[in-house]
């Protein structure tokens, strides 16, 4: 816990000393059962970007020039992260996946087809996770920011003085809080798209599909921002019900007098 300074953390590394520990004892080398006993899971972040908040992250990072000596420089030194937030955002794309990812073909890298307008997500020859990296359409704005990109001589997604950035998360996180949001992360992005995603009223399956997910992980993370959520529960609510008053017993009945015309 003090190495990794959260409880995810250590919860990740002793879930991985877990199954080492196991399967050692499958393959015979010990015959002892150990008990790995794991924190519990943090609670979901809920937290989700504006689109004018949104703005500001790219607008500051975009314009950020260095300070030296308490004076700015000519050098905006931010720009990666600005690029990096448009790919992050129109793509719902893990921060990793987004850093490793080619303008054009290269091995062992996802890369993304400027001239089919897809993101795949996943590198050639690798085996699917958990963490899914379907290919995915690109969204016209995005295209046109990266072939753009292309064209000034960038080769990856995110670069820096010419060379891909693997990890943008310092820089990242200076970039928010100097905006005021010191609680916003690079998976702040993800979680982003997958909420607006559901507030624009996107088919479940087709939001699942673009963002990597199964359709009963997005509705039990983020169908609440849908505008169809229990919409059938609400709108009870509006109808006015047929009430049907129940008869007493031991009450008295009368029958409605005829008329003179025997109706």
């Amino acid at each position: 816990m003090r190495e990794r300074k959260t409880t995810a953390g250590a919860r990740e590394d002793l879930t991985v000393l877990r199954a080492a520990i196991n399967f050692h004892r499958d393959e015979g080398y010990c015959d002892r059962l150990v008990s790995v006993v794991l924190p519990g899971k943090s609670l979901p972040r809920e937290r989700w970007l504006t689109r004018s908040e949104a703005a500001r992250l790219i607008w500051h990072a975009w314009r950020y020039r260095e300070v030296q000596k308490g004076h700015p420089t000519g050098r905006h030194s931010r720009r990666h992260v600005a690029r990096f937030i448009l790919v992050a955002l129109y793509t719902g794309t893990r921060a990793g996946a987004v850093c490793a990812a080619a303008l054009e073909r290269v091995a062992g890298s996802g890369y993304i087809d400027l001239n089919q307008g897809i993101f795949y997500r996943r590198p050639a020859r690798t085996a699917e996770t958990k963490k899914r990296r379907p290919p995915v359409r690109l969204p016209r704005r995005l295209l046109a920011h990266l072939r753009r990109w292309k064209r000034r001589g960038q080769g990856f997604c995110v670069e820096w003085n010419g060379r891909p950035v693997h990890d943008v998360d310092k820089a990242f996180r200076r970039n928010a809080h100097d905006c005021g949001m010191p609680d916003v992360t690079p998976h702040t992005l993800r979680h982003t798209a997958a909420t607006w995603q559901m507030q624009a009223g996107t088919d479940l399956w087709q939001a699942a599909k673009f963002l990597g997910m199964t359709v009963e992980q997005l509705e039990r993370t983020y169908g609440h921002h849908h505008p169809d959520h229990l919409e059938q529960a609400v709108n009870a609510y509006e109808r006015t019900p047929r009430i049907q008053q129940p008869e007493r017993k031991g009450s008295a009945t009368f029958s409605r007098p005829k008329s003179r015309n025997g109706t």
